[in-house]
């Protein structure tokens, strides 16, 4: 058994894990179930991070490998009571219907409109590449992405 410390959505914390465990197992045992777990190959994105400000798939990242490093999952960026943009958007849009590819593509798009506020859809595209869904076609998705980067431009608007 390893210990190591590291940020998890802006808090420091210590967890024990094992040598060769995955970063999607380490944050799911210590309690971060919105990290979901789909395919443990990295095609899916489910378990989409932000791992030092970058998107990636935490089933293919040994946690010993990010020690001291700042990991945000999708509650990291706003939660119920203060929600994200991006958040919003897709709720506002109709982007979710399980649920269960929400967390990954949220976080897929917010790190896209952090780096850029205004993508066009072929940008949201490849932003979403590695995010894969059953239920929404997509379609409501890149509008909600569309939509979040709409209020980004309109908020900095006097």
């Amino acid at each position: 058994m390893m210990k190591a410390r590291m940020t998890i959505n802006g808090k420091a914390v210590n967890l024990s894990f094992e040598a060769d465990e995955h970063l999607l197992h380490t944050l799911r045992n210590n309690g971060y179930t919105e990290v979901k777990n789909g395919c443990e190959e990295g095609e899916c994105g489910a378990c989409l991070v932000l791992l030092n400000g970058k998107p990636v798939n935490s089933c293919l990242i040994f946690t010993a490998s990010v020690t001291g490093d700042e990991i945000t999952t999708v509650k990291g960026i706003g939660d119920l009571h203060a929600p994200a943009i991006i958040q919003e958007a897709f709720v506002d849009c109709g982007a979710v219907q399980c649920g269960f590819c929400t967390p990954g593509m949220v976080l897929a798009s917010y790190a896209l409109l952090r780096d850029n506020p205004d993508p066009d859809e072929s940008e949201i595209k490849e932003a979403l590449t590695g995010n894969l869904c059953r239920c929404t076609g997509y379609v409501k998705i890149i509008e909600a992405v569309q939509c979040a980067a709409q209020r980004l431009q309109n908020r900095k608007k006097p």
